[in-house]
This record gives structure tokens, C-alpha cells and sequence, in this order.
């Protein structure tokens, strides 16, 4: 961790208080077992960034207490908890500080369950609050680092968006795959009726030797579509990690979501591998997008899949119009950027 630039100490009698904030994701572009630059085996993940939702954490230190006087409201976010208590210990190291207890506020809007990232952003605006309390601002990796202590697993919400391969058990990114995606608009949607996935009850698979070649192809379509920006290819490959997650997953419409996408000339489709939630990925360059879009929200209305929201992962001053099951257009943040408040279904 390295300290902030804001320096100046707490005022008399003031508490110190820290805030930190992390985004959430949309699921999966790829994942599965990749080989490291050592030729180890890694799971590893791309996730499909999505501005808006997020968690948000207010941290108030008190020194002189103890270290288990750690309480955190709402009470069942104890991931949040793990974290903040980790961040206490490595901060007050760090400062030469005594160990403290203190009070972590979460408050998020990001559904649960439905493979956004929730837990994971409630541990990242947890760690980057109590830092905050002490002046602090951590780096992405020591942010990583601590997630993974926390939660066993976490997906990369502390890089701000950028595609990365990253190693979700490990904390670490295994490749930059380049500063941005190409341009989509998604259309996103819920499978399984939006039931949350339990991650741990799911069954264990040690891959075979071709399972990770195959993994390997996909990761080197991903960089090539990603630097040539072109959708198209990553639709591919994000649809073909969404068919190998469906040997775990099994959501009885996903047959029917690939055959709405391929009919409206979508790239591809994409899946939460460890939720419910998922998108219809468009080029925004192809003839007739709105037309396209439209009919892809007629169609899942069509088949009782949910229609979520509709965003894209670039900033944009065009809306799509609106379509029957049309939730609102996002944008991507970007200097100036006005962002829509989360508009999803209670699922």
C-alpha cells in the first residue's frame, strides 16, 4: 500500500472514517483452466465490465478498542467483515498503529447471486474504506490480494474495467489482454428464473490436458478480437465459454437464448459461469441495430426469459429505443458521463 495524497490528520475529537466504492460485472466473456508463464495450471477468468451498480463502504476506525470490536451492518456480509478486519492489520502495520476495532457500512444494489460480482465488490470498497481510514490507498494488487484471503475467490473489480485474464483463486492477472474491449451493446437478460447459483455446491472437474489446449485457442481468439476490436470474434468466443460452462450449469434456456441470438445476427452470447445472469452481445456497427435489439427483447420476452438491461461497454451519447421488455440504456463512465441508476428486476 502506498499512502494517499491526502495526508492531513483527523480534526479533534473526529473518528477517523474512511469511504470506499468498487463496480460490479455482467458475468463471463471466458472461463476455465489456463496454463501460467510458468506452464502452471490456473483457473482463470474475463469478466464483461458494467457501469452502475456497485457497493459502497464507509469505515469508521476506533482506535483504542479491540480488534474483534468489528462490526459491520448489514450483519451478514461477513466476507465484507473478513476483509475489513485483514485491511485493519495490514494499515495499522503499515502506519505503526495499534490494532483497532471499528464500524463497516455496506451499501450495495447489486443483485445477489446472479454472478455480478456482488460479494467481491462489497470486499473491495470494504478494503479501500478502512485504507481510506488510514490515509491509505492500496494498489490493485494488494487489493487482490487481501480479496482473495477474504473470500477464497474474487473476480478483478479492483482494475477498474481493463480486459484482463485474471487468476480468480490467486488474486493476480495472468495476462493484459489490452486497454479496452471492442465496442458491444448487450442486451442483458436472467436465466433459471434469476435463482442465485450456489459456486460451492457445484461439481468439482479436473480438466483434461485437450480441455486446457482448448481453453489456450480461446484465450488466443480473445486477444486477437480484442486487439483489432472486433466483436464479432469476441462473440465467438464468449459463446463458446457460455456452451462449455452449460456442462456445470445446465440453464434449461440457454438452448433457446443462443438460437435467438444467432436468428437477430448477434455476435454472440455471454453467461455468468457462477450465476444466472447473461447478455446477447451486437456489434454496434451492423446494419440495423435498433431493429435487431428490438426484436431480441420480443424474442426473450417470447420465451419467458427475463429482459434485464440493455448497456454497452463504450460511452455513448445514442439511446436505443426503447423495445417491450426494454429496461434502460447504460453508459460506460467516462469523463462527463451522466450514470443511470440500476434498473433490474426483483429476481
Amino acid at each position: 500500500m502506498t499512502s494517499a495524497a491526502r495526508t492531513a490528520a483527523p480534526g479533534a475529537g473526529v473518528l477517523p472514517t474512511g469511504t470506499g466504492h468498487a463496480p460490479c460485472h455482467h458475468g463471463e466473456l471466458l472461463q476455465g483452466v489456463f496454463l501460467d508463464d510458468e506452464g502452471r495450471r490456473c483457473a482463470g477468468l474475463v469478466t464483461l465490465p458494467m457501469a452502475g451498480p456497485g457497493s459502497r463502504a464507509e469505515f469508521v476506525r476506533r482506535p483504542g478498542t479491540a480488534p474483534e470490536a468489528l462490526t459491520v451492518v448489514p450483519a451478514d456480509r461477513t466476507k465484507a467483515a473478513r476483509a475489513a478486519a485483514l485491511a485493519v492489520a495490514e494499515c495499522a502495520e503499515r502506519t505503526g498503529q495499534p490494532l483497532c476495532g471499528g464500524e463497516l457500512r455496506i451499501t450495495c444494489d447489486i443483485p445477489v447471486g446472479l454472478g455480478m460480482g456482488s460479494s467481491t465488490s462489497d470486499v473491495i470498497a470494504a478494503v479501500r474504506a478502512v485504507a481510506d481510514s488510514y490515509r491509505l490507498r492500496p494498489a490493485p494488487a494488494a487489493v487482490a490480494r487481501l480479496a482473495v484471503r477474504a473470500e477464497l475467490a474474487c473476480d478483478p473489480l479492483m482494475l477498474d474495467g481493463r480486459p484482463v485474464l485474471f487468476a480468480q483463486r490467486e488474486g493476480r492477472v495472468l495476462e493484459i489482454l489490452g486497454p479496452a474491449l471492442p465496442p458491444l451493446v448487450v442486451v442483458g437478460c436472467a436465466l433459471g428464473g434469476g435463482a442465485p447459483v450456489d459456486t460451492l455446491s457445484l461439481p468439482a472437474h479436473e480438466p483434461t490436458d485437450s480441455e486446457v489446449r482448448a481453453w489456450e485457442r480461446l484465450r488466443t481468439r480473445l486477444r486477437r478480437a480484442v486487439a483489432g476490436g472486433d466483436a464479432q470474434l469476441l462473440g465467438r468466443v464468449a459463446t463458446a465459454s457460455a456452451r462449455r460452462g452449460q456442462e456445470v450449469l445446465g440453464h434449461p434456456e440457454f438452448g433457446a437464448l443462443d438460437s435467438i441470438a444467432r436468428r437477430v445476427g448477434a455476435a454472440g452470447v455471454q453467461i455468468a459461469h457462477s450465476g444466472a445472469v447473461a447478455g446477447v452481445l451486437f456489434d454496434p456497427a451492423v446494419p440495423g441495430l435498433r431493429h435487431r435489439v428490438r426484436s431480441c427483447l420480443r424474442a426473450l420476452d417470447a420465451h419467458g426469459i427475463p429482459a434485464t438491461r440493455t448497456f454497452t461497454t463504450f460511452t455513448t451519447t445514442k439511446e436505443i429505443p426503447d423495445g417491450p421488455a426494454h429496461r434502460g440504456v447504460d453508459r460506460q463512465a467516462g469523463p462527463g458521463t451522466p450514470r443511470r441508476p440500476a434498473r433490474l428486476p426483483a429476481l
